[in-house]
């Protein structure tokens, strides 16, 4: 008799593990191979599911169709004498088999009577109904394929501790079907995004991994460094994809783009995961307007391609994904917070001369109040009050984009021709969260030149999240690059949208944990 979570429950996962050791022992006297291969599995679940679902038990009785082959892990036994019901777990779905031992013959029903749950098995037979009504396969044919000698933990079928399900993600995998669609749909949405930007006679290209520390740029953020050996050289994890994508603008390549992993040595919470994927692409001749209609088109389609609606529910709220979405400008708003009128430039004057106390008055958040203590320019003091006040009461059902970025924290970014105190930059924000950061290029190399002098000075005040003095970056500047547009689109938070997923480690297949022991 398989052993089951409740029989388990008695004894300890060790004793589980030996017994089934035990019957992989017998599998093999008996001539078969727990772990064989070389089996052809002709069908899936899903393909009788959905060729029989209208037929009835008369009808699948007179079919003389082929008999069908499946495979896949034992996710339910029961064993009556010489008849037993299992159900096989495939990547489609679940299908259940029945099996008789005047229809197997005897060998295979005594390897069947060594089974459990959670080894993986194939039959084949025709396709009937029970007496409950429910299709199922007629085995004639049953064999073992994979003997697990693990057992699948107690209530596998609905596992919910977090902390097991990120940790062994193959049980989680096996266990929840609702979690196979989640990284399902992850994959329709990466393959919507290459679809999309290949539509628009963008090129995918691979850019490096490792950098040399003067090239770790492209985004502020600490980045994590290695050694190679052989070159004695210390490198970097990329922190963002952007400074070798835009040298291959300057190379003539005027439409490209990257998905790929970036890794920053920052904080762990729902929102940021230490190695995550971006999408960044680049467009030759556009500007940061450009890419807006382009992104609210994109991600509209996108939501369409892998929801089936432009209306998606994350966590209680229904997103509108459909164009046009709202432009919101964060100088404006920090502006009015502060009761400063007028031009944008009379605003940033204003906003200048407030004191520290001004600044800080509606905010009690400890955290908050000590990372402004830190902060130098009006600037980053903008941005800091939009983080701290605005950005909670952005629109909850739609997406919008937050233009008016100040000068001091967007070092790569066009400065505006109208003030140029400001970039032409916007981030996109849904469902609470930064999905995109995009700007007009700063294509001047003297220009650029000056914004990694500043950086390289608050690296020396003690910021660590500053960017590096890329040389050769301002060397292919020199070459000239002509007027673009950039973007980066965070792959893991589209994937928490499309998926109603309340964390990060929800869409991320293996999440960074601590070390088991640490628990």
């Amino acid at each position: 008799m398989a052993d089951t979570p409740q029989a388990g429950a008695t004894s300890s996962i060790e004793d589980q593990i030996r017994l089934r050791e035990q019957k992989a022992g017998l599998l093999r006297e008996k001539g078969v191979h727990p772990y064989g291969n070389g089996v052809v599995v002709p069908h899936t679940t899903e393909f009788v599911r959905v060729r029989h679902c209208d037929d009835d038990a008369a009808h699948l009785e007179e079919d003389q169709s082929e008999p069908y082959g499946i495979a896949g892990r034992v996710v339910a036994l029961r064993t009556m004498g010489k008849a037993t019901f299992l159900s096989l777990r495939d990547r489609t779905g679940d299908l259940q088999i029945f099996v008789k031992k005047d229809k197997v013959g005897d060998q295979a029903y005594e390897v069947l009577k060594l089974t459990d749950l959670g080894d993986i098995a194939f039959a084949r037979g025709r396709a009937m109904r029970t007496k409950t009504g429910e299709l199922s396969i007629e085995a004639t044919e049953y064999r073992l394929l994979t003997k697990a000698l693990r057992p699948l933990p107690e209530k596998w079928h609905g596992l919910t501790d977090h902390e097991t399900r990120y940790r062994q993600r193959y049980v989680d995998l096996s266990a929840n079907l609702q979690v196979r669609e989640i990284f399902l749909r992850r994959t329709k949405l990466i393959a919507g995004i290459r679809r999309f930007l290949d539509d628009l006679d963008f090129v995918e290209v691979e850019t490096p991994v490792l950098h040399k520390p003067e090239e770790a740029g492209g985004a502020t953020a600490r980045p994590f460094g290695t050694h190679h050996n052989t070159l004695d050289l210390d490198l970097k994890l990329r922190i963002a994809l952007e400074l070798h994508l835009k040298r291959l603008i300057v190379g003539g390549l005027e439409r490209v783009y990257e998905i790929g992993r970036v890794f920053r040595n920052e904080g762990i919470d729902r929102r940021h995961n230490p190695e995550f994927t971006m999408l960044e692409f680049y467009q030759a001749y556009a500007t940061y307007e450009d890419l807006m209609t382009l992104t609210e088109t994109m991600v509209s389609h996108l939501a369409t391609e892998v929801t089936g609606a432009d209306e998606v529910t994350f966590q209680g709220v229904k997103i509108k994904f459909a164009p046009p979405w709202p432009r919101i400008s964060m100088l404006g708003e920090v502006a009015k917070l502060h009761g400063a009128a007028g031009t944008q430039s009379q605003q940033l004057d204003a906003l200048a001369r407030l004191s520290a106390g001004q600044w800080l008055a509606p905010v009690e958040d400890r955290q908050m109040r000590e990372k402004f203590a830190r902060l130098v320019s009006t600037g980053e003091k903008i941005a800091w009050a939009f983080e701290a006040l605005v950005e909670p009461m952005l629109p909850k059902d739609r997406p919008s984009f937050v233009v008016d970025f100040p000068l001091e924290i967007s070092p790569l970014a066009r400065k505006r021709d109208s003030e140029t105190r400001l970039v032409d930059r916007f981030e996109a924000f849904a469902g609470g969260m930064e999905i995109a950061n995009a700007f007009s290029e700063l294509n001047d190399p003297r220009d650029q030149e000056a914004r990694f002098r500043e950086q390289v000075e608050a690296a020396a005040r003690g910021d660590q999240e500053t960017m590096p003095w890329d040389r050769d970056y301002i060397r292919a500047l020199e070459h000239g690059m002509p007027p673009a547009a950039g973007e980066g689109v965070g792959i893991d938070r589209l994937a928490m949208l499309f998926t109603d997923s309340p964390s990060i480690r929800d869409v991320v297949l293996f999440p960074l944990l601590k070390p088991e022991e640490s628990r």
